[in-house]
């Protein structure tokens, strides 16, 4: 990367669809990831961790995330609405159900080529 600032449209960027039901936009830096995430209702991602911090900032719509391992007693489920923040430290288990069309902004930090949602 260069140490030069520049200013990127969203609008500009590649759509990428790395599952059915999403499509996302990414600005990958040196030290975090920015995604700019449309889920469509009946989007599911299964239960995954990741090294990266994640603040998902929804920007409108409604999710369920679980947290934890469903076989864990210490399991259980966040309702995420649109003016809402959702921070997830490091190799924190975590699912996620979009229950209506749903935009948000995903925060990673350090950076990576995945994430959860990319085919493996």
């Amino acid at each position: 990367m260069s140490n030069t600032a520049r200013l990127i449209s969203l609008a500009d960027l590649p759509v990428d669809r790395p599952m059915p039901l999403i499509d996302r936009r990414r600005i990958i830096g040196d030290k975090m990831m920015v995604s700019e995430v449309r889920l469509s209702k009946g989007f599911h991602v299964p239960t995954h961790q990741h090294e990266n911090e994640q603040f998902v900032i929804m920007l409108s719509g409604h999710c369920t995330f679980g947290i934890g391992n469903m076989n864990d007693p210490a399991y259980h489920e966040l309702a995420v609405r649109g003016g809402q923040v959702l921070v997830l430290p490091s190799n924190v288990p975590h699912s996620c159900s979009a229950h209506e069309d749903t935009h948000i902004l995903d925060i990673f930090s350090p950076p990576s080529a995945t994430t959860g949602v990319d085919r493996r």
